[in-house]
């Protein structure tokens, strides 16, 4: 995104080091330092035609309200402060820049996004994420598929909750 608007921001970098009379070493590591930095990927992202993981609902129109409780969850978490921090900002970025993108769709924080943080915050090791998020939607994926095998044809299905109203989360 910022590449469509006439800035790159590692060669503004780049200018920016060599303009105090640094060495160009220093330049060079501070424009790789820039293309690794969260606005640069979501931007290369984008210019990929690739989703971003973790935003965007076909039902949450709004904040994902799971997202929003792992979320709180995970700011409770201490021990992964840095990390947690560098999530936020991500995502804070990610959402500005979907909505300039697709300002008629909105694309915002799903489940998977914080669930990450919580996984890590507990200390499982990031290989096990994948099947960590596979056995929590074990559930839901055998609803779906018996409420398709019942009518026997391609179904989007009913996403209707009938549970509980809401409660609130045990403090931790």
């Amino acid at each position: 995104m910022a590449a469509e608007h006439g800035f790159n921001a590692s060669t503004f970098t780049a200018r920016v080091i060599t303009s105090t009379r640094s060495d160009i070493a220093s330049a060079i590591v501070g424009a790789i330092g820039a293309l690794k930095g969260p606005l640069h990927w979501i931007a290369d992202a984008f210019e990929r035609g690739e989703r971003l993981m973790g935003f965007g609902h076909r039902v949450y129109r709004a904040y994902d309200p799971r997202a929003a409780a792992l979320r709180e969850v995970a700011l409770k978490m201490g021990s992964i402060a840095e990390w947690l921090s560098l999530a936020v900002a991500v995502e804070d970025i990610a959402l500005r820049m979907l909505e300039e993108r697709y300002p008629d769709r909105p694309l915002k924080t799903n489940v998977e996004y914080y669930t990450a943080a919580v996984l890590q915050g507990v200390g499982l090791p990031a290989d096990l994420f994948p099947a960590t998020f596979a056995m929590a939607r074990t559930a839901g994926w055998t609803a779906h598929v018996l409420e398709q095998a019942s009518v026997d044809k391609l179904i989007r299905p009913d996403v209707r909750y009938t549970g509980p109203a809401e409660r609130s989360l045990p403090a931790t």
